[in-house]
């Protein structure tokens, strides 16, 4: 019952930014997380950052430093700003919200990816 929609991707040049969007609609409860994850070709998905309903934050050691991710609680949006990308991180980036309900079971809704591609 949650929808999300990503949108932001595109082609870009190694050492360009970015920022990607996702707004989530539908049943959404007040305290959730809300993140971003990407799956490259021939790879598994994998993590690149979280954000709490409060503000707190967890990045992967490899975009430290180069992304951002933030929220917008009254618009359950979340944003991801990009900075110096690189080749490694095109990948299919996906939007993802995780809440709790009843006995405290959590469950996972993700958007449908937007592609980023960097060129060298």
């Amino acid at each position: 019952q949650v929808h999300l929609v990503e949108s932001g991707g595109g082609l870009v040049q190694a050492g360009g930014s970015l920022r990607l969007s996702c707004t989530a609609s539908g049943s959404i409860f007040s305290i959730n997380h809300m993140g971003w994850y990407r799956q490259a070709p021939g790879k598994q998905r994998e993590l690149v950052a979280t954000i709490r309903s409060g503000g707190s934050t967890n990045y992967d050691d490899s975009v430290k430093g180069r992304f951002a991710i933030s929220r917008d609680n009254a618009k359950n949006a979340v944003y991801l700003q990009i900075g110096s990308l690189k080749p490694e991180d095109t990948a299919v980036y996906y939007c993802n919200l995780r809440q709790w309900g009843l006995a405290a079971t959590a469950r996972d809704y993700w958007g449908q990816g937007t592609q980023v591609t960097v060129s060298s």
